[in-house]
């Protein structure tokens, strides 16, 4: 398990990679790559920047995983979560799971992101046309965490 905030940016293949390095018990690798849009709410988005809590973020993110792995078969997981500012294109975020099968990897990828989305202290600004303004969780991004714990009960 390893979670990373980082302003660089991140090569997926050698980050796979690695987590899955000498482990023939891996059977499915699930990853998700969430990328800057131009476009937010109508408006054209020239650059975000996004900011952390350092320390808390990545104990909230750890959590995270903790809890997927506590509801799939994970053998690993990977966050990494840029910050600072990037343009429309540049990658966000990678989240990247391994299990035995790909039902608990896909479900456990799906899981930790929209946690990540709702749940992880990470503030997004955008700047506009129009000019800054900080981005609210979207309905959409809460509905999806609900839903996960409605399984669960």
């Amino acid at each position: 398990m390893a979670v990373r905030v980082q302003a660089e940016d991140f090569d997926v293949s050698a980050e796979i990679a690695t987590l899955r390095k000498d482990n023939p018990r891996i059977g499915a690798i699930a990853s998700f790559i969430g990328v800057v849009r131009d476009l937010n709410e109508g408006d054209s988005v020239a650059e975000m920047t996004l900011e952390h809590y350092p320390g808390m973020t990545e104990k909230s993110v750890e959590e995270i995983i903790m809890q997927a792995r506590g509801s799939w078969q994970v053998m690993d997981a990977l966050v990494i979560h840029r910050i600072g500012t990037l343009k429309p294109l540049d990658q966000i975020v990678l989240v990247v799971v391994t299990s035995a099968h790909r039902g608990d990897a896909f479900a456990a990828c799906e899981f930790i992101m929209d946690f990540l989305k709702t749940r992880a202290p990470f503030w997004k600004k955008e700047q506009t046309g129009k000019g800054a303004r900080w981005v609210d969780a979207r309905a959409a991004d809460d509905a999806a965490a609900e839903r996960w714990q409605k399984q669960g009960e």
